[in-house]
């Protein structure tokens, strides 16, 4: 097992802007081929021992907090309410009319949209979800020397906005639950479900005209920056419909799985790294960060975004649970005949005969057990530690550039403590 050695490397601040970092170095019982001197096995910035409610935030120069998980759960309860609100639906409409309807047709317009628009969204941000973009969003402000706090409403946006794209990603993926219960296509219908986790995409548009109301060039650079994320995801999400079947042949022909491999990462590039991309660089902009800096810190939130989702493949295999129950089908990538990173990773370790069987059960649909046994594969292979290992390099690297940019502070070390911490508890 991976992750679980009690083990700890300090590596000391360099140059001016670089933190201490704590990092876990490989397990001296594996090896890999990692290039000399890269990270290792568990080899994330931050301390490796971490609870799992998020860091203190900077404590702003009033001797106030900074933006709190109780201040994060009060702006998404502001932007999707828990009941109908006039409020809301003037926010959702861009001209309501509503001055001229009657008391009661204005109730009902308040209750229909709440129920389609609204309701959908806030019952899968209320059952979980570990809000770590958010987070990470006010961190890289503290971390700049700047107060998160005003800009509650874009952190809030973040986590809504996510949550609408795990709707949409459910529904194309024929996924029955989430975070333990049923999806939210299956609890309100497809068609409603489509409609409402797409409109959650809006939310930042709603954030961003209560947040910058009067600073139209700070406005236009973070709409410029949302909307490339935006189109990049769907980009990504386009990819991951399609599938990689066609190349993963082409592979277990030529024994070359380079090509498959890239496809996959620009996938999750795309998919998962673009749109946390997206909140680093917001948040360094609010911050009035430097050119430099927005551009290293947006390359962090893409390697974070990017890991993540290698890591949510490795979960994928292992189960995902909470307080002892699934939040979703193991395995459900391999029932999917989805072709994930660990997969083809595996592939490539395994003899070319082993692999090709391997691919051809999988692409010919598994039940239940079939997949339980090919993850089994999967993970003897040492694919699974591979993936780790390749997943906590990205972030690390992207940390270590990032990190020169800021000048030492606890915020600082917070945000790469955080940043080892997104991709830790998820496979640890």
């Amino acid at each position: 097992m991976f992750l679980t050695e009690q083990r700890e490397t300090q590596m000391t601040a360099g140059r001016q802007g670089k933190a201490n970092e704590t990092i876990t170095p490989h397990d001296p019982r594996r090896t890999t081929d990692s290039a000399p001197g890269a990270p290792r096995a568990g080899r994330l910035p931050g301390p490796h021992q971490h609870s799992a409610a998020p860091a203190e935030p900077r404590r702003a120069q009033d001797g106030r907090s900074g933006y709190t998980a109780q201040a994060l759960e009060r702006d998404i309860d502001h932007l999707y309410p828990e009941l109908p609100h006039p409020e809301t639906t003037r926010d959702l409409l861009p001209s309501t009319g509503t001055e001229i309807l009657l008391p009661e047709t204005a109730r009902r317009l308040h209750g229909r949209l709440h129920a389609a628009l609204i309701t959908p969204v806030r019952q899968t941000v209320d059952h979980g979800g570990r809000r770590w973009r958010p987070t990470l969003a006010a961190t890289v402000v503290e971390a700049l020397g700047a107060d998160s706090r005003p800009y509650g409403p874009l952190w809030a946006a973040c986590e809504l906005l996510h949550t609408g794209s795990l709707i949409i990603d459910d529904i194309q993926d024929g996924a029955p639950l989430r975070r333990g219960r049923p999806s939210a296509h299956l609890e309100h219908g497809t068609a409603l479900a489509i409609n409402a986790g797409t409109t959650a995409y809006f939310s930042m548009h709603r954030a961003i005209r209560q947040t910058l109301p009067d600073d139209p060039r700070l406005r236009s650079r973070v709409y410029e920056t949302y909307l490339d994320a935006l189109q990049a995801a769907h980009a990504g999400q386009a990819l991951d419909l399609q599938g990689h079947h066609e190349e993963m042949s082409v592979a277990l022909t030529t024994g070359d799985t380079t090509v498959v491999r890239q496809l996959v990462a620009q996938t999750h590039r795309l998919k998962s790294g673009a749109p946390v991309a997206a909140v680093f660089r917001i948040a360094a902009l609010v911050a009035e960060a430097d050119p430099a800096q927005c551009d290293a810190l947006a390359a962090l939130g893409e390697a974070v975004g990017t890991a993540y989702q290698i890591t949510d493949d490795v979960a994928d295999l292992r189960g995902v649970s909470r307080q002892g129950a699934a939040t979703k089908r193991v395995a459900e990538d391999l029932l999917n005949a989805k072709v994930t990173y660990p997969l083809v990773r595996a592939l490539a370790r395994m003899p070319q005969d082993e692999a090709r069987q391997l691919w051809e059960q999988v692409r010919s649909g598994l039940d239940a057990d079939g997949a339980a046994r090919a993850a089994r594969r999967i993970a003897d292979c040492g694919a699974l530690d591979e993936c780790a290992d390749e997943a906590h390099r990205m972030v690390y690297d992207a940390w270590k550039k990032a990190s020169d940019r800021l000048r030492p502070s606890p915020s600082g070390r917070s945000l790469g403590a955080l940043c080892a911490e997104v991709l830790h508890s998820r496979i640890a």
